[in-house]
């Protein structure tokens, strides 16, 4: 992504996270931020359309480390599939290696934009009570759990709108190629790919993991990162 569309999307973020900033303003800067990371996505679609090279079909590993190693993974899934990647769970010893495909623009999404929903999903967890009784770790889940599906439709209709924005049904020839290309190659690399079962959550937070997801700045606070390591939601 440029300097210069990142230096717009941490100047929308900063206002957003501003304390003296209402949730009105607050949400109308998050929103335009979004707004910013999706546009970004289309734009370098039709790039490549006319120029092949300029954006190729690529592959990262993401390590995603314990505790809540699948809870993570989660998240990060519900960050790919709206921004058109496909990702490809290994156990790797108490967490997990994640194989993510996608143009190479897109990678580039998915990644700030997980670093930096780790980060907030992290302040979150630190911030919400476990009701008495209950067992933190289930209601922790549950609430990644929640704040992860919000994330995603969020994610979803921010694409759907920056599309239907750009040239509607023919940029959505252009973005419904460039999945059907990306789910070909994870066939050729990974031709007898199973899918996970659903999982059961016994715990309470999905509905207060939702709300958090509703508020979460959808523009990569956390670019900044050292290569090869992430922000950890603690126990």
């Amino acid at each position: 992504m440029s300097e210069a569309m990142l230096s717009k999307v941490r100047k929308l973020l900063a206002q957003a996270e501003d304390p003296a900033c209402t949730p009105a303003e607050s949400a109308a800067f998050t929103a335009k931020a979004t707004e910013l990371i999706a546009r970004y996505g289309v734009d370098r679609a039709l790039l490549a359309a006319r120029d092949p090279a300029t954006d190729p079909v690529g592959d990262r590993v993401v390590e995603v480390v314990a505790p809540y190693a699948r809870d993570k993974v989660g998240l990060l899934a519900a960050v790919a599939d709206p921004l058109r990647c496909r990702c490809v769970r290994r156990r790797q010893g108490s967490g997990f290696a994640m194989h993510l495909f996608g143009f190479a623009s897109d990678l580039e999404r998915v990644d700030l934009l997980f670093t930096s929903l780790l980060v907030q999903a992290a302040h979150g967890l630190a911030a919400a009570e476990v009701p008495p009784g209950e067992h933190p770790a289930a209601f922790r889940r549950s609430w990644l759990a929640g704040f992860a599906q919000v994330i995603g439709v969020r994610l979803r209709a921010a694409e759907a709108h920056a599309a239907a924005d750009s040239g509607g049904s023919s940029v959505a020839l252009v973005l419904a190629d460039r999945s059907d290309r990306v789910r070909r190659r994870v066939a050729e690399v990974y031709p007898r790919l199973r899918t996970a079962a659903p999982r059961r959550l016994a715990g309470s937070g999905f509905g207060s993991g939702a709300e958090a997801g509703r508020r979460a700045d959808l523009g990569g606070r956390g670019v900044a990162t050292a290569p090869g390591t992430r922000p950890g939601i603690g126990h």
